[in-house]
């Protein structure tokens, strides 16, 4: 088994929720980048998702450690190991998913792929825990896109039915650095309210809800992809897939697109103020044939609802192989799509940079 993806910039992530430790290994970041410390511990600090209701009460620093990698605050070419310490686990709170496992949860086919021998505590290697190397990582690839003049935004799009504005056709950076000061990342504050009610609702009914979350990337040339398998559509589903929870990924407009007239689902070319070729709407996302068009490429993804819930649920016992009723106990999101935002942007960030070492070979 490999946690791995890429190909110039190669970023594998290891450990498990409950284990010593998780993190990942980074190969192909150009050398000599000054990384912002300060700035990746506020990026990793928004997954954290704050200390109210809306979120797990399982709180831990997650301070990345640069075993390798780093040399004088600069990346210096040679892989980095990037580790973070779990210091806050209740095992226990698992002991019973050992035999009963969560609907809708990976417990019962890892269960099955390992002849029970996987950790699966705090949901080991499917927890969302594992996210938070992917957000170290990801941090540091997007400032060095920043510095190239490519940013990465998301916000959520929509959580329990309830829908956030949609971003303009050309965001800039100024209002991804506002959504992403908010501790409810949205861009209407009235909508957001409304969606943390529903989490709130959902929450003390012992449920949870998901959500969309739609993010953006500006300033990323036109012509980079590849036709048919290896596009930019394809290498980005294949790494939002491996975040925990996504069950959907559409580009643009994406399956809205399937209801319209081609008239209406173009995308119209024109010649913008700087003299550069565009379009006048963006329904293909910035994609056109998995090739970059130079229009912000956009995407969402959908967010299931939490799987652990506090209501009570059938399942079985895998000792007893007979119907079982399970109870679950522990501290779990009612909702997980207000701290996904900052994955998806790390995930994007790691794509974009990959593409372009892809495109240069050694330097960007």
């Amino acid at each position: 088994m490999a946690s791995a993806f890429g190909e110039h910039l190669r970023v594998s992530v290891y450990g498990e929720s409950h284990g010593n430790g998780i993190g990942a290994l980074v190969e192909g970041l150009p050398a000599g980048f000054p990384v912002d410390t300060d700035a990746l511990m506020q990026f990793m600090q928004r997954r954290q998702g704050g200390n109210n209701a809306l979120s797990t009460s399982r709180k831990e620093p997650d301070i990345p450690e640069f075993v390798s990698g780093v040399t004088e605050g600069r990346t210096n070419g040679f892989p980095l190991c990037i580790t973070i310490k779990n210091t806050n686990t209740r095992s226990g709170d698992y002991s019973e998913l050992r035999d009963k496992p969560r609907p809708s949860h990976a417990d019962y086919p890892a269960f099955v792929k390992w002849g029970g021998m996987a950790d699966m505590r705090g949901g080991g290697h499917f927890s969302g825990r594992l996210t938070a190397p992917v957000c170290a990582a990801g941090g540091i690839a997007k400032q060095i896109l920043a510095s190239k003049n490519i940013f990465v935004g998301a916000h959520i799009a929509r959580i329990a039915g309830i829908a956030d504005e949609a971003f303009p056709l050309q965001p800039d950076a100024a209002l991804f650095d506002e959504i992403a000061a908010k501790a409810f990342p949205v861009i209407s504050d009235a909508a957001g309210e409304k969606m943390q009610a529903a989490i709130l609702d959902a929450r003390s009914a012992g449920d949870s809800v998901g959500g969309v979350i739609t993010c953006c990337v500006t300033g990323m040339p036109a012509g980079l992809g590849d036709p048919m398998f290896d596009g930019m559509e394809n290498r980005l589903a294949r790494v939002l897939f491996g975040i925990p929870a996504v069950k959907g990924v559409e580009f643009g407009d994406g399956f809205a697109l399937a209801d319209m007239r081609g008239s209406a689902a173009n995308d119209p070319y024109c010649v913008d103020a700087a003299g550069n070729i565009a379009t006048k709407t963006n329904r293909n996302g910035g994609i056109l044939g998995g090739i970059t068009t130079g229009m912000p490429i956009v995407f969402s993804a959908a967010i299931k609802p939490t799987p652990s819930i506090a209501a009570k649920q059938d399942t079985v016992s895998l000792s007893a192989m007979q119907p079982a009723e399970l109870e679950i106990h522990g501290r779990h999101d009612p909702c997980i799509t207000q701290r996904a935002v900052p994955v998806i942007e790390a995930a994007a960030a790691l794509v974009m940079l990959d593409m372009l070492l892809s495109r240069t070979e050694d330097h960007i």
